[in-house]
């Protein structure tokens, strides 16, 4: 697991940066006994995903005891359902080749967009989303 100061790199603060702030800054969270355990959240901003301006992308949080019980997929699946109710086309996200959520994204509806050496980029096509 990456040290909790990983977000003070600017390739990664620009997913937090003044969160809520841009229109199109949206957030799900996941809560156990008072406790956000998991985050998806998404903006419109010139990072690992990029694809266009106005497509937004995708991070996604959870604590590594609450990985693979479905949390990460509902909140993924219920962001793509808001964002398809307010109108958006199509999201995107980057993701590490060798990183188990890859699958995830892809049973969710990401198809690869493109690849370099590292990662992929992802795009799920909203217009005839169903969850």
């Amino acid at each position: 697991m990456a040290p909790r100061t990983i977000i003070q790199d600017p390739s990664i603060w620009i997913y937090i940066n003044e969160f809520g702030t841009k229109k199109d800054d949206y957030c799900f969270v996941a809560e156990l006994d008072k406790k956000i355990i998991s985050a998806v959240w998404v903006r419109c901003i010139k990072a690992f995903g990029h694809i266009d301006d106005d497509i937004p992308e995708f991070a996604i949080s959870i604590y590594p005891q609450y990985r693979g019980k479905g949390i990460g997929t509902a909140l993924m699946r219920k962001m793509l359902e808001y964002l398809h109710s307010k109108g958006y086309s199509k999201t995107s996200l980057a993701v590490q080749k060798d990183n188990y959520a890859a699958k995830m994204y892809q049973k969710v509806g990401f198809e690869i967009f493109d690849e370099n050496e590292q990662e992929y980029v992802m795009i799920c096509n909203l217009c005839n989303y169903t969850s």
